[in-house]
């Protein structure tokens, strides 16, 4: 089965916890998603801005191959979030999410003797009545919600692949109910 290595969430979970696949539900095409990541045993590893920015790279370049794109990120010292948004109908989420862990990884170890994050990664489908800008606005705030800082766009290690500072600034002061 194709998402047997996926995991509910962040946790440390057995065997049978593993989720099933959403039924009649391909993971294929154009769809949006968010995703996070986390650190094997919740190590503090992205707080360093060399760190960050080599995996950064390697995620864009995974999502360029697999026609995804980065709508926001936010690598909290611990886990990463991901809103990714499909950019082609042959688009696979399994496929980048596996690519993305295989190349952090590798990058990682180049430099750190320990691996880099556990088994599976949590996903959630963004639904058609979900706004983008909403999920943006949460991935965000995470560093604010962790009291890592007072403004998003404070944070130095989020952002989106897709829109610029500006943009950012204006999803801030624009109202999302």
């Amino acid at each position: 089965m194709r998402c047997s290595f996926r995991y509910a969430s962040c946790q440390k979970l057995g065997v049978s916890d593993r989720p099933h696949c959403l039924p009649g539900f391909s993971y294929l095409g154009l769809h949006r998603y968010s995703l996070t990541f986390c650190v094997r045993r919740r190590a503090h590893v992205f707080i360093d801005a060399r760190v960050v920015s080599e995996l950064l790279e390697q995620i864009s370049q995974a999502a360029a191959e697999h026609q995804f794109e980065i709508l926001a990120y936010c690598f909290m010292p611990d886990h990463l979030h991901l809103l990714v948004e499909a950019r082609s109908s042959d688009s696979d989420l399994i496929s980048f999410a596996n690519l993305v862990k295989q190349r952090t990884s590798f990058t990682y170890r180049r430099s750190h003797a320990e691996r880099l994050w556990q088994k599976g990664y949590f996903e959630h489908i963004v639904r058609n009545d979900e706004s983008t800008q909403i999920v943006a606005k949460y991935v965000l705030e995470n560093p604010v919600r962790a009291g890592l800082v007072k403004e998003p766009l404070d944070y130095p290690f989020s952002g989106s692949l897709v829109f610029g500072r500006e943009q950012l600034v204006d999803l801030w002061h624009e109202r999302t109910s």
